[in-house]
């Protein structure tokens, strides 16, 4: 890998007057509290350049030494989707029925989740990001975690934008996800990301987030 310095461009300028600055942080702000999980699809599929845009997207966050250590595997086949929730499934039910503490299912109880997940076949795309870590043709990243982390961020953010509902699901553990995406050793999944319209009857937990005077520190 060279270690020689990137060459330098000017910093690009995205100049926005105050009032209008406001507005925009205002408007994506309202936008995304309307954000849920949601676990119930619609079969209406979901435009391919849509994903693609939000993929791109995310592509763009900032990561540790700019070695953008992310994999984005779409899946819309059904009979992969059906792998896919089948070996999930599998994880999961071990999980809720050995593997988790009382208080971690405890914590889950209200929202009503067990280790079904019919949404990894009904919903029409399933993302699967990976984390990409040192091997043949790739080098040894830094701050994965927190890199593909944001990098999620803006990919959920993305989506919701276009009107797409999301889920985030991390069974654990995740290596089965290789073998069903096909994808080296050297990458690690991260989280399993059903894509889709919500079902005309889909219904969400009635939850409320934390007030921002309780989140934010000003000093």
């Amino acid at each position: 890998m060279s270690t020689q310095p990137y060459p330098v461009v000017p910093a690009p300028r995205f100049d926005v007057p105050a009032v209008e600055a406001a507005r925009r942080a205002e408007a994506f702000a309202d936008t995304m509290t309307l954000r849920r999980t949601v676990r119930d699809f619609s079969s209406r599929p979901v435009p391919p350049d849509v994903v693609e845009h939000a993929i791109r997207a995310a592509a763009t966050a900032p990561s540790g030494a700019n070695l953008q250590p992310w994999r984005f595997v779409v899946i819309t086949d059904a009979e992969r989707k059906k792998r896919l929730r089948e070996a999930a499934e599998r994880e999961e039910r071990e999980f809720y029925e050995r593997r988790a503490s009382q208080e971690w299912l405890d914590a889950l109880a209200p929202l009503g989740t067990d280790w079904r997940k019919p949404f990894l076949e009904d919903a029409p795309a399933v993302i699967v990001v990976f984390e990409v870590h040192k091997g043949p043709d790739t080098p040894r990243p830094y701050y994965v975690k927190e890199s593909v982390g944001i990098a999620v961020g803006f990919l959920l953010a993305g989506l919701h934008q276009a009107g797409l509902a999301t889920l985030t699901h991390t069974p654990s553990p995740m290596r089965f996800l290789n073998e069903v995406c096909e994808r080296p050793q050297e990458e690690r999944a991260y989280v399993v990301i059903p894509v889709g319209y919500p079902a005309d009857d889909a219904m969400v937990p009635d939850i409320t987030r934390k007030p921002v005077d309780e989140v934010i520190v000003r000093l």
